[in-house]
């Protein structure tokens, strides 16, 4: 569709009736009439010739066209709204938000440095973390995200950062107070710390440690469960339990001493770090840079790092 002749009035239509779900409070936050926001998204319908919402009685929903495109159009305006206000306020339109999106886990263990290194490199971008519970999909409506995932064919750009290994990891007191002969021996000795994987049963993983591991005729459907590998960590850091864990992810805890590994195995679960991002995004310089950033810090963990990001400067563009 020619941008000329983008309907804008009627998309704004659309994303109020979106987000409240009703025209009459669509209506009011636009402060037009009911029947101006109708007929505005009536004629978006018609002009890409599918329906946006479902209308049932006293009952309004997005259809799956509608739930693709709103978040695109809210995305589109909130852009529009942040670089008029930069304008109106004198800032020159000298800095610019990116919203990221990060599991819980990945985001404690380096929100941190993410925020603080890339600011670094590029000083006139903010980022907004997010991070959702779960094995949450990318949002549509933020700039990039991070997902924990099996590889998956989406309409994304999905950069693998690293597959997850996993290995039997516990606090050093656990290894003084006895030192087991063997990987069977610590696991048939000590409690099992479980990470909840959505939708599988709760003592997977270990399950596929000892079958991949060949443990034999292990016990490992005891313990305790966690809906997070950060919270396994941390009671696996207050001295008791094994918990299977990614020593990528825990590198930190491991150089430290807070965690070890007593026996060097580790299997792959078939789960992975990937970035995503919007295909119309790619052509952006603000989001490129973040994207390669990333993959260029994450991405590759056996590989040599690359060079440093060129700092990205956002300057405002003088009308002609």
């Amino acid at each position: 569709m020619d941008r000329r002749w983008l309907p804008l009035n009627a998309l704004r239509a659309f994303e109020a009736v979106g987000k409240n779900l009703s025209f009459t409070a669509a209506a009011q936050g636009l402060q037009v009439t009911q029947s101006a926001v109708s007929r505005h998204v009536i004629t978006l319908e018609a002009l890409i010739g599918t329906p946006l919402f479902e209308r049932r009685p006293h009952q309004l929903a997005l259809t799956e066209a509608g739930a693709a495109l709103l978040p695109v159009v809210s995305k589109a305006f909130d852009r529009i709204e942040v670089a008029l206000t930069d304008i109106v306020n004198e800032k020159g339109g000298g800095s610019r938000s990116l919203r990221i999106q990060m599991p819980p886990t990945f985001a404690h263990q380096f929100a941190v440095s993410v925020l603080r290194d890339f600011r670094c490199e590029c000083p006139d971008v903010n980022l907004e973390v997010e991070s959702p519970h779960g094995l949450a999909s990318p949002a549509r409506d933020v700039d990039l995200a991070l997902e924990y995932s099996k590889p998956q064919v989406t309409d994304d750009v999905a950069d693998l950062l690293w597959m997850v290994r996993l290995t039997a990891l516990c606090h050093p007191d656990v290894i003084r107070r006895r030192a087991p002969e063997s990987l069977a021996a610590l696991v048939r000795d000590n409690e099992l710390l479980h990470v909840r994987l959505e939708n599988q049963p709760r003592y997977l993983l270990w399950q596929q440690f000892a079958a991949q591991s060949g443990l034999g005729e292990v016990d490992v459907g005891r313990g305790l469960v966690f809906d997070t590998a950060d919270l396994a960590a941390q009671y696996a850091m207050s001295g008791d339990g094994v918990a299977l864990l990614d020593r990528h992810l825990f590198a930190a805890e491991l150089e430290a001493g807070q965690l070890v590994a007593p026996f060097d195995v580790a299997i792959e679960n078939g789960y992975g770090y990937f970035l995503h991002t919007h295909p119309e995004d790619l052509g952006d310089p603000v989001v490129s840079a973040l994207r390669t950033w990333l993959i260029r810090r994450f991405g590759g963990v056996a590989q040599p790092e690359a060079g440093p990001v060129q700092p990205v400067r956002l300057r405002r563009v003088e009308a002609s």
